[in-house]
């Protein structure tokens, strides 16, 4: 049992510093002017397999917190104010802030959690048969980019309407189209890769220790 919470801890602490790392150097976003394109999300999604929803969902956090302390201080981006209580303050004062910290923090925690019940529920149903690894593992990384996008995608459609047409210089009529063009263009890129690296290195730690049941 002392073990086996060591290896949690330290486990839970590699995620947490490659995200931190992966956040604040070029190796975790990709900037595409209007909105950085992230490969943050896999540790993430990594630690809600093989740690459990609680310890992914902390990670989650963690990868929020990076994402607002690196728009906060970095910016680099026309829609840094989105992920940043401070910025979003200036443009449209304490309801923006809050905004701002949903969007920051609910997407990126909900990364940490939606993977792992969604892999628990895909090798129920294909009864753990053999491949069900695997599959379960691409579904999985698949489930948590997707959940970061359209979480944050949609939340930016909804709570920042206005203020997002105008920073990226479309009209409020056709910034839903523009949102989607974001979706296919880098979520769905950003999913499948989630997949490959979510699998690839799952199948690795699966042979140290099984994921989390």
């Amino acid at each position: 049992m002392r073990s086996q919470k060591t290896y949690n801890l330290v486990l839970t602490a590699l995620f947490a510093a490659i995200i931190v790392i992966m956040a604040f150097t070029p190796f975790g976003y990709i900037p595409l002017g209007i909105i950085n394109a992230t490969i943050i999300h896999i540790p993430v999604i990594l630690g809600a397999l093989f740690l459990g929803p609680k310890r992914g969902a902390f990670l989650g956090f963690v990868f929020g917190l990076s994402s607002m302390l690196k728009a906060t201080f970095v910016g680099g981006t026309l829609s840094s104010f989105v992920f940043s209580p401070f910025l979003a303050a200036g443009i449209e004062g304490g309801a923006g802030a809050v905004k701002s910290i949903i969007i920051c923090f609910v997407p990126r925690i909900l990364v940490g959690v939606v993977p792992y019940f969604v892999f628990q529920a895909f090798r129920k149903l294909m009864k753990m048969g053999k491949g069900s690894l695997s599959v379960g593992l691409v579904v999985a990384g698949i489930a948590g980019a997707l959940t970061n996008t359209i979480l944050v995608m949609g939340g930016i459609y909804v709570m920042f309407r206005d203020s997002y047409a105008t920073a990226v210089g479309v009209s409020v009529d056709t910034l839903f189209k523009f949102i989607m063009g974001i979706v296919a263009g880098n979520g769905i890129p950003e999913a499948l890769v989630a997949g490959v690296i979510t699998v690839a290195v799952g199948q690795v730690l699966y042979r140290i220790r099984p994921v989390t049941a």
